[in-house]
């Protein structure tokens, strides 16, 4: 049987999560904290905040209430800095100093894929808000509350191709770590529901880039009408403002959830034919009771609405829904069990419900809601009525 969660009712839910059912002893009860944990890149060249911080403030607000069954939750982030070693340390600090009982709501730009092995030998689970790299979508013990970039590009193309109805797409990339093959292995999944492929990929595009010019003049001159590119806010700001001072009025942007923002649209007055983006989760840029509580809790802590703040709320969520459901102690192998033997979780954030086990093996159909960001508007809009699913 799946258990449901109506936006509307989300506030009184979340609310009395903390009044509700994990009596403990030993290490697991007696009153102690329950500790979880996350890692992050909050500094470099590709920065993840908004996820970690909705977290937090999910927490706060359960702790607030007076905990679950009178423990408080005790979160601590730790910033990987987009370094590897950074990142490997990071995680030992939390599994084995710290030992936390599951991580939860974090975005980093590596960090899954070099901890999810020292994850399953420890046998905690992972449920990031952002799930960036490769290894947050290939381990057993690793779960996000979002798509990913990868299924995210497939979104992306069949989005320009299916509901624009866009010819002659090119791919530009920006490529950390290993992620390479997976992004492609989206454009490949484009091409075998549509038939249809890329006029040109170039993989070669730079996180961080001081000046994107060089591609976006590559793109123009091989005749594409659309670019399909997977770069963070900033980059794509910088992309965009390429195009514009080439003269490039026609493009079409197709970009991935990472730039749907309220900062992104205020910086972009011009935007050539539209940016174009399959929202992962519920377009936050709608007034109404969907994302009410997330809105909300957002504003009360200076948190920017963003994608990434979504799903470091709805992860947090989740979690805390399932750890109000358990009995006895709480402790890294009842979590882990509790997680794997859950009812799938619907939400209408999202497209999908959320169950642990399901979402790791990617054996679910992602789902993004289409928007745009049109010339001259500085505002985001739906433009589809549905979801976009694809076909097969």
């Amino acid at each position: 049987m799946q258990r449901r969660i109506t936006a509307a009712a989300a506030l009184a839910a979340t609310a009395a999560l903390a009044l509700t059912g994990c009596a403990g002893g030993g290490d697991g009860g007696d009153g102690a904290p329950i500790k979880l944990g996350s890692v992050n890149t909050l500094s470099g060249a590709a920065t993840f905040p908004e996820a970690s911080a909705a977290a937090q403030a999910v927490f706060d607000r359960v702790n607030a209430d007076g905990g679950i069954d009178g423990r408080q939750i005790e979160y601590t982030t730790v910033d990987d800095k987009g370094d590897p070693a950074s990142a490997t340390a990071a995680a030992r600090q939390l599994v084995g100093s710290d030992e936390v009982v599951a991580l939860v709501g974090g975005a980093s730009l590596i960090e899954c894929e070099i901890n999810q092995e020292y994850y399953a030998q420890e046998n905690v689970l992972s449920m990031p808000g952002i799930g960036v790299d490769t290894g947050c979508f290939d381990s057993p013990n690793i779960a996000p509350a979002n798509l990913g970039p990868f299924n995210d590009m497939t979104l992306t193309l069949l989005n320009g191709s299916e509901n624009l109805g866009l010819d002659d797409i090119c791919v530009l990339l920006e490529i950390a770590g290993s992620t390479k093959p997976s992004y492609l292995a989206g454009v490949e999944k484009w091409t075998e529901i549509t038939g249809e492929e890329p006029l040109l990929v170039d993989d070669s595009l730079p996180y961080g880039g001081s000046d994107y010019t060089p591609y976006i003049v590559k793109a123009k001159n091989a005749g594409c009408s659309a670019i399909a590119v997977n770069g963070i806010e900033p980059d794509a700001i910088g992309q965009v403002k390429a195009a514009q001072a080439q003269g490039w009025d026609d493009v079409t942007f197709l970009f991935l959830t990472s730039v749907y923002s309220e900062n992104f649209a205020s910086a972009l007055d011009w935007t050539g034919a539209g940016v174009h983006v399959p929202a992962e989760f519920y377009p936050f840029t709608e007034d109404n009771e969907i994302n009410a509580d997330w809105k909300s809790l957002m504003e009360e802590n200076d948190i920017a609405l963003t994608s990434f703040s979504q799903g470091g709320y709805l992860a947090a969520t989740h979690l805390v829904e399932v750890l109000s459901e358990m009995e006895g102690d709480i402790t890294r192998e009842t979590v882990a069990e509790a997680l794997h033997g859950m009812d799938p979780i619907e939400n209408p954030m999202v497209a999908a419900p959320y169950q642990f086990d399901e979402v790791a093996a990617q054996e679910y159909t992602p789902g993004g809601w289409p928007v745009v960001l049109e010339s001259g508007t500085r505002a985001w809009k739906q433009s589809a009525d549905d979801w976009l699913i694809p076909s097969s």
